[in-house]
């Protein structure tokens, strides 16, 4: 069984809804890439960073949609591994030498500290486009939820998204970005994926067009919260409990929210995010959703 790792004050039914998910989702994972006829490193890489471990939050995501509108899906687990798959991918060409030249991930070596950089890009490379054949594969989706779901992660995965964000952050470097223009970075490159996960969810649970507004709204709050939150991390974390070297941020003259804000600053900024983020669900039937848990979590996480 595959269990998170404890953190302090964590809410029991949040907790064993994480246990629950992430245990289901890592063997659809393990499949998805053992089941390719394919060089044996390459798997062999692929699956070291897939399984390295990790909080799940996007595809978890997913999952909190549809059990927050009392909704279920046989392709949930799918979608949510293509969304990890690419994830993954991103982790792995952020480590290498030419981005932030990372030795650790999570607690362990990078995956081009284990298999050489040629092996970890085409591994990054592989997940990427496999990951939509993922969804295309994934059981009881309509060919009209397989194209909605298909473009939705395109654009949050390109360079409309992620890939875009990315390229905006180091282009930044060693520059000083206004907040809005900090918040733009991070809209894109860590606050798309996040919300084309709620998205998903809405997808699959067949949401209706004003709550999907809703859960739209409250993903790109919780995305800008989660990115507050990592760069607090950077600066008081604890190396031996995020899994990844701090202060890495300020050694690269990356623009962060307590750079720019002060700690302070950047705090008071992570609570307004998560209010916003809590308001956006309220229209939920149950009084303790697991978005508003999962948006809890996410400004009082230690790695």
């Amino acid at each position: 069984m595959t269990r998170l790792k404890e953190e302090i004050g964590m809410n029991e039914k949040l907790k064993e809804f994480m246990d629950s998910r992430v245990d289901d989702l890592v063997p659809v994972l393990e499949d998805a890439v053992r089941n390719l006829d394919t060089d044996s490193l390459l798997k062999e890489s692929m699956i070291y960073s897939l399984t390295a471990g990790g909080k799940r939050i996007r595809p978890l995501l997913i999952s909190a949609v549809l059990h927050d509108l009392g909704r279920v899906h046989p392709a949930e687990l799918h979608v949510g591994a293509a969304l990890e798959m690419i994830h993954t991918y991103s982790l792995i060409h952020d480590d290498l030498p030419a981005m932030d030249d990372d030795d650790l991930r999570r607690g362990k070596p990078t995956n081009h500290k284990v298999y050489g950089e040629a092996t970890a890009i085409l591994a990054g490379d592989a997940m990427l486009t496999e990951s939509f054949s993922v969804i295309g594969r994934a059981p009881s989706l309509t060919d009209s939820e397989k194209l909605e779901l298909i473009l939705l992660l395109t654009r949050a995965a390109g360079a409309e998204g992620m890939v875009g964000g990315q390229m905006l952050d180091m282009a930044a470097e060693k520059k000083k970005l206004s907040e809005q223009e900090l918040e733009n970075v991070h809209r894109l490159k860590t606050g798309a994926l996040l919300t084309f996960a709620v998205e998903a969810g809405a997808v699959l649970s067949k949401a209706k067009s004003t709550e999907r507004e809703q859960l739209r709204r409250y993903a790109r709050h919780i995305g800008i919260a989660f990115q507050i939150q990592d760069d607090i991390l950077d600066v008081v974390g604890d190396e031996k409990v995020t899994g990844k070297k701090t202060g890495a941020d300020a050694e690269q003259g990356k623009n962060t929210y307590p750079g720019i804000l002060t700690m302070e600053g950047a705090k008071k900024k992570l609570i307004h995010h998560h209010t916003e983020a809590v308001k956006a669900v309220s229209f939920l039937k149950d009084p303790d959703p697991i978005l508003r848990l999962l948006a809890d979590y996410i400004i009082h996480r230690v790695s």
